[in-house]
């Protein structure tokens, strides 16, 4: 007679041996995690008093402006020599600028440059700083009305409050002309649509300007590598801007720059006694315009942009000014829609039309 065997390794043994391993596993788990939790405790921040801190909030500094808001003037024109509007009334911002002061963390308020004196006025006493921009408008009541601003930006500033004041590339050219009360003054340069270096004057200190907040890396490579963009027929020599004495008493030059014909002049200044910058470059093009090809857009280039507005709107946190909340946000630029304008190859991207 013939006896069987037992067979082994069949489909239950194998079932049994993976319940086995499976088991181990969960036993070495649960040991490992008993472990675990022996000596590194978890728990929520609710539950122990050392973590109790963390979960409160210091309360804002009241002495600053946590809701600041920036009044830029607008620029005769539309921007784009007539083609989107030709209204002889027509003014423009373009929406780099206002962006610019967004990425900040402060909200714009147009100042229409021909609009009535008293609305003018009234939204002035609605801003905590003012930006002039870029342009070619150096005659006429654009220039009249740019000077009427800036005497009531030294004056708010003397009467003790911080109203700080960028002017940028016209702007710099226009806050030139007033101070040194010579409408002659500029020269002609050749620097449009040119990505440049900073060179910063001997023994320039930044504390107080728009460098402030720059890490010692990127202030060095301002200086060796194209991290801004010029675009102006206008400027002033060092020589010029030291020679006139109302120039240098209230300036102080913290960079110069060299144009496309090797010719040298002021690209930065801060004002000794007031938060007026002024810059020839454009800090606002990096991260926010594509319509000149020299505009730098590296990740250096757009820290530049980044610091030089972060510093602008610091300061008018420092405003005293508390206008009634509702007057704010009649007057916002959010009231209005801007335009694009880049397919039309304008140099602006997108710009607010004031009519």
């Amino acid at each position: 007679m013939l006896h069987h065997q037992p067979r082994t390794g069949g489909a239950g043994s194998m079932l049994s041996n993976i319940w086995i391993f499976f088991l181990i596993a969960l036993t070495k788990g649960q040991l490992a995690a008993d472990a675990f939790s022996t000596t590194v405790p978890l728990l929520l921040p609710s539950e122990t008093g050392s973590f109790v801190g963390a979960t409160q909030c210091a309360s804002l500094n009241p002495n600053l402006n946590h809701r600041p808001v920036i009044g830029i003037l607008s620029h005769p024109g539309d921007g784009a020599s007539g083609r989107i509007q030709n209204s002889t009334n027509a003014s423009y911002i373009a929406a780099s600028y206002v962006k610019f002061v967004e990425a900040a963390g402060a909200r714009v308020i147009p100042l229409i440059y021909n609009e009535p004196k008293e609305i003018l006025s009234d939204k002035l006493n609605l801003v905590d700083g003012v930006i002039f921009t870029g342009g070619s408008a150096k005659t006429g009541p654009y220039f009249e009305v740019a000077k009427s601003i800036f005497k009531i930006i030294l004056r708010k500033n003397d009467a003790g409050d911080t109203f700080p004041l960028l002017a940028i590339c016209l702007g710099f050219e226009l806050v030139t002309m007033m101070v040194s009360k010579d409408n002659d003054i500029l020269e002609k340069f050749n620097a449009r649509n040119q990505a440049s270096t900073l060179q910063f004057a001997k023994n320039s200190d930044i504390n107080g300007t728009v460098f402030q907040r720059f890490p010692p890396d990127l202030l060095r490579r301002l200086s060796t590598e194209c991290l801004v963009v010029q675009n102006h027929m206008y400027g002033i020599s060092p020589g010029k801007f030291i020679k006139n004495k109302s120039l240098s008493g209230f300036f102080k030059i913290l960079t110069t720059s060299v144009d496309q014909d090797s010719k040298v002049y002021v690209s930065t200044v801060q004002a000794n006694k007031y938060p007026v910058a002024a810059v020839q470059w454009h800090p606002e093009k990096n991260a926010f315009e594509w319509g000149l090809s020299m505009t730098p857009h590296s990740e250096a280039a757009i820290q530049v942009t980044q610091h030089v507005a972060n510093f602008f709107v610091g300061q008018a946190r420092k405003s005293m000014n508390r206008p009634p909340a509702q007057k704010v946000l009649e007057n916002l630029i959010y009231n209005h829609s801007p335009t694009y304008s880049g397919k039309a190859g304008t140099g602006f991207d997108e710009v607010y039309i004031f009519t």
